[in-house]
């Protein structure tokens, strides 16, 4: 089993972290930094997946376990000030802006602690006081979104920027096409990244896509564009990084393709009948995120032994307090069954 676009990408096992970080502007600390998150979102969802089964969890999930380096790599790119148009596998994005983990599992719970006051669950948590305009249910809903709030930023003359997240399903939308022209006639300052983990729902991406890669639709509209390796973090920083600072002064929208691979089913209704047993566990053993950062950070002397196993029992604890805030905060009330729902 071998990435389809693979042969592009450099084998990142033979590179020096501590010369990449000094590279990247990144200290050692800001590299733990992201290993530590890709980390929290993992356990984060498979503790949601726990939930779930438990019959905790209300509604549905998309889990994005395995795609955790586009998220980390992008969301230290960008600025806390930016604005993110997130979709409906984008826990990790929303993690990594720097969520509260309490308040995020509290709304996955359907409890009125939540960002949402239990009322978007895992596919819409928002939070507009921090820019993170919010989780969209509909394939590629985000990308009208983006437009408009580029359109604001430009008017507002500020050194902002809109992240806009999507998966290979969505760049089958034509809203897709829309989006990209407006954004570049009008030079807007937006952020494209795909997420492409190889399946739209149940459809290899190959299969009902006429041309690929994504990034070359891009080109199309005179977009400028990376096409990047989403399982290497420090790769996904790089060019986001770079994306950011051509948008920051001024040159318009750029488009980022991620090659990444999700290890659960769509949703939870999905038992994964159209991919393989040795596919999945070929991308676990040999291509996880965190797998790879945590050998990277190992063979430089960044961590030790000791030090990953303290972060492991740190993040299980935080996930764990994030449970029970979820699991003792109250449930919303009838009465206010119609407030924050429509601003």
């Amino acid at each position: 089993m071998v990435n389809w676009r693979e042969e592009e990408f450099d084998n990142e096992q033979t590179m020096d972290a501590r010369q990449k970080g000094e590279e990247l502007g990144l200290s050692n600390e800001r590299m733990i930094e992201m290993y530590r998150t890709m980390l929290k979102i993992r356990l984060f969802e498979e503790m949601a997946d726990k939930l779930y089964a438990l019959g905790k969890v209300h509604g549905t999930m998309h889990l994005s376990a395995g795609q955790e380096a586009v998220a980390v790599g992008t969301g230290f790119a960008v600025s806390r000030s930016d604005y993110m148009l997130n979709h409906h596998r984008g826990h990790g994005h929303f993690i990594t802006s720097g969520a509260d983990l309490g308040k995020m599992m509290a709304e996955f719970l359907g409890k009125d602690t939540g960002y949402c006051h239990g009322r978007g669950g895992s596919m819409h948590i928002a939070d507009v006081t921090a820019n993170n305009l919010g989780a969209n249910g509909i394939v590629g809903g985000s990308l009208q979104l983006a437009a408009g709030v580029g359109i604001a930023i430009k008017q507002r003359k500020t050194d902002q920027l809109v992240l806009t997240l999507f998966g290979d399903g969505a760049a089958n939308e034509g809203i897709f096409h829309e989006s990209l022209n407006m954004a570049r006639i009008w030079d807007l300052p937006i952020l494209y990244v795909c997420e492409n983990n190889q399946y739209g729902m149940s459809a290899n991406v190959n299969r009902v896509s006429a041309k690929t890669p994504f990034r070359d639709r891009a080109a199309a509209y005179d977009i400028p564009y990376f096409l990047v390796d989403g399982n290497d973090v420090l790769a996904m920083y790089e060019h986001a990084k770079k994306a950011v600072e051509s948008i920051r002064t001024g040159n318009g929208p750029y488009f980022i393709e991620a090659t990444t691979y999700r290890y659960f089913g769509h949703s939870k209704s999905d038992r994964n009948l159209y991919r393989t047993k040795d596919e999945i566990e070929y991308w676990k053993t040999v291509k996880d995120p965190i797998d790879r950062m945590e050998g990277l950070l190992l063979k430089a002397d960044i961590l030790t032994v000791d030090a990953v196993k303290k972060i492991h029992e740190e993040t299980v604890q935080e996930i764990d307090a994030a449970v029970i805030f979820a699991e003792e905060s109250p449930e919303p009330d009838v009465k206010d069954v119609m407030e924050w729902v429509y601003a």
